[in-house]
């Protein structure tokens, strides 16, 4: 049954007042046992969720970071220093000293100081500048003390790291700077508190608040969302004694998990709203609501899995933790908002429809109604499709053309806040012993001791090194190792070049010559290794992932052009996103270090973002498709879609910029960059390309936006997000 064509649209379609007693689907059926057993469905989620906290809390966690990348020179580096060096050697800290007296001056308080740090727990060896020259700049005012820890980094303490650097500037003072660097002090210093989460939170309830007039109905997507993280966060805290996860996983989980927990728990609870309006009695709204935006939420969250678990295919271990651990998690926030929320929604119906129905009367008393501004923005577009595309295609290609020139890589001390006594220490190294001295190559020589000469000597006077150490033995004889130290810093395009040099025309005559295996490893190689093979793989996962969401869009609007549409316009979205990082980050806009972008960037905004972007197109789209399928009328369609999703697109979309944006806050470089991307993407996507790009193309197209050919429609099955009562 339908409205005439000449009649405004209703908000939900007319079949669900018409025929409210139709059978339901699965996910109205599942919405049926949530509100059935909603005091069971409460329970269990609690029980779920503490018994979850309460075995990771007395578990712990395992994170560990694994750049291990099979079939690198850098890789196999490290695989023959481990067959042939030191495998149990641990990690090391500098504790670097500059005196404008000159180091020696300082002596009566730095032994001291060694020596008690010597005896700390965590530590094996500490080695003195006075016992050795070479850690001593050539004007003598500069100097540093290799601290031997007794294990790798992730292995040791935080806390026993913090004591050395509290035991280490406790004689600082006067001419003496004491600093402290090395991974493992980046790790220890003091961190900031939880204040993205808790801004983002805060952001959230506030939108919310004002979407919906009230404090109750704005909190039932918060809780719902704020159950799935906790839930998530301890699962991936246990998972993480098996699998291979990330330490700077868990943040991560907190962004997403709490943009997707809010946008899937709102796409439902607005429906429900919509259903309230129509006057259906809240029990019934709350079944209709999951029947229809149920659909919506389970397809977008499938398609962020789907996008996620492409990172796999990209071969790095910390990646693949990182992907499995997200996907986890939207998989809880999508039980979450389909199980949890039904119960809620029971359990408070009656409050949120007299809410609903009160605010209801007071806006008809205004006259008017409910999207009449979308509808006039849509009309607007639609009288000029081509002007408004042309427009945003050049806003969104103009933010994209930095990207281009985006180089990738790692952050390292170099890029911490100027406060930071790891950045103090890089600086002060620098400083003294070049720019190099930070990031040096490890070169292997597997050969005989002559050989390991000869590669030492051919280094020193190669263009870009500004100095190469002694060829060191193994202990079994069988390797060389020579630390060269580049005239440029670790992420300086002249190391990059340098080490590209290396192995591709300084070392392969060598090896010809003394018939020995030369590998570059180390830590500033491995970083350049990971980044270009995360470069190189990239298209072929965003080729995978686009074709996936392209068939999955086909299948369920039975479309060619809706799928071709949504795949061009999320790259675009993407890849204005990934413009803005560059120019901020590499570049230094806006205050930020100038440095590279963290080689995981792409390939995880590209994963979220554009499962991200589907969720929004599918609601998007099937509010227009269902009024296609009534009317036949592409225009209205457009309008009265854009009416009805137009305000909580906007809304879900405020909520994750805001929630994404808040970890600009956050001390970590990656998580910086990650946040302001995915706000940036989210931005652009909900304003820019579903509110005039996505009107401007389907206004284009007309009818032929929902053109499929004969011979595929017969072939391709049928799968639909509107429940048979709402389709023709």
């Amino acid at each position: 049954m339908s409205s005439p064509r000449g009649s405004a649209a209703p908000l939900v379609p007319p079949a669900a007042q018409d025929r409210p007693s139709a059978p339901l689907g699965r996910f109205g059926a599942l919405a049926g046992w949530a509100q059935r057993h909603r005091w069971a469905a409460l329970v269990l989620w609690v029980a779920v969720v503490a018994a979850i906290t309460l075995g990771s809390t007395a578990a712990g966690s395992a994170y560990r970071n694994d750049f291990s990348l099979p079939g690198t020179d850098s890789q196999a580096a490290t695989d023959l220093f481990k067959k042939h060096g030191s495998d149990q050697a641990g990690d090391s800290v500098e504790i670097v000293f500059k005196d404008t007296d000159g180091i020696r001056s300082a002596k009566g308080s730095v032994e001291p100081m060694l020596a008690e740090v010597r005896r700390m727990a965590g530590v094996a060896d500490v080695s003195s500048p006075f016992a050795d020259a070479s850690a001593v700049s050539e004007d003598g005012t500069i100097a540093y003390a290799s601290v031997t820890l007794d294990g790798k980094t992730e292995e040791v303490p935080t806390e026993d790291v913090a004591a050395i650097i509290d035991t280490a500037q406790r004689i600082a003072g006067g001419h003496l700077q004491v600093e402290v660097g090395g991974e493992a002090a980046r790790n220890a210093e003091d961190k900031a508190g939880p204040t993205a989460e808790l801004a983002g939170i805060v952001a959230a309830a506030v939108i919310l608040v004002l979407l919906f007039g009230s404090l109750l109905a704005a909190s039932l997507p918060l809780i719902t969302a704020l159950f799935a993280v906790g839930g998530a966060i301890g699962l991936i805290a246990l998972a993480s004694h098996v699998f291979t996860v990330a330490d700077f996983t868990p943040p991560i989980l907190m962004l997403v998990g709490l943009g997707v927990g809010v946008d899937y728990a709102l796409l439902i609870f607005y429906r429900y709203r919509h259903e309230l309006l129509a006057g259906s009695p809240h029990a019934a709204a709350g079944r209709k609501a999951l029947d229809s935006a149920g659909r919506t939420v389970f397809f977008a969250g499938c398609t962020v899995i789907v996008a996620l678990l492409g990172l796999v295919a990209l071969g790095l271990g910390s990646l693949q933790g990182i992907a499995l651990a997200v996907a986890v998690t939207v998989l809880i926030t999508m039980a979450a908002s389909l199980v949890l929320l039904p119960a809620l929604l029971a359990l408070f119906g009656g409050r949120i429809q007299r809410q609903v129905r009160k605010r209801q009367a007071r806006a008809a008393a205004k006259g008017g109604r409910e999207g009449d501004g979308w509808r006039a923005m849509a009309r607007a577009v639609q009288r000029r499709p081509v002007t408004t595309l042309l427009a945003g295609v050049i806003a969104l290609l103009a933010l994209s053309a930095p990207a281009l020139g985006m180089r990738l890589g790692f952050a390292d001390s170099g890029n911490d806040p100027a406060e930071t006594t790891s950045r103090h220490a890089y600086d002060l190294l620098a400083e003294g012993f070049g720019p190099g001295f930070n990031g040096p190559l490890v070169v292997l020589v597997k050969g005989d001791q002559e050989a390991g000469r000869t590669v030492r000597a051919t280094l020193a006077s190669t263009d870009g090194v500004a100095a190469a150490g002694p060829a060191m033995r193994s202990a079994d004889g069988a390797l060389s190792t020579v630390f060269v130290y580049p005239a440029t810093s670790p992420q300086d395009e002249g190391t990059v070049r340098l080490v590209h040099r290396l192995r591709d025309d300084v070392l392969p005559p060598l090896e010809h010559t003394t018939g020995a295996e030369v590998l570059v490893g180390g830590a500033t190689a491995a970083s350049l290794d990971v980044s270009e093979t995360l470069a190189d793989r990239l298209p072929l996962f965003v080729a995978v992932v686009v074709g996936v969401s392209s068939v999955l869009l086909l299948l369920v609007f039975r479309s060619v052009w809706i799928p071709v549409k949504a795949a061009v316009l999320n790259l675009l979205s993407i890849s204005a996103a990934l413009g803005v990082i560059t120019l901020v980050f590499q570049h230094g806009w806006l205050g930020a270090q100038p440095g590279p972008v963290e080689a995981f960037i792409p390939a995880l905004i590209f994963a979220i973002v554009f499962g991200l972007s589907m969720d929004y197109e599918v609601f998007l789209v099937s509010r227009i498709h269902e009024e296609w399928t009534r009317t036949q009328d592409p225009s209205r369609s457009v309008r009265e879609g854009l009416a009805s999703t137009g305000k909580v697109i906007t809304a879900a979309a405020a909520i994750m910029m805001f929630v994404f944006g808040a970890f600009v806050l956050s001390s970590d470089r990656m998580l910086q960059q990650f946040g302001l991307g995915l706000a940036v993407a989210v931005l652009l996507d909900a304003v820019v390309i579903r509110c005039l790009i996505v009107p401007a193309v389907l206004q284009l197209l007309g009818r032929r936006a929902w053109w499929l050919p004969a011979r595929l429609a017969r072939t391709l099955p049928r799968v639909s997000l509107e429940h048979a009562e709402q389709r023709v």
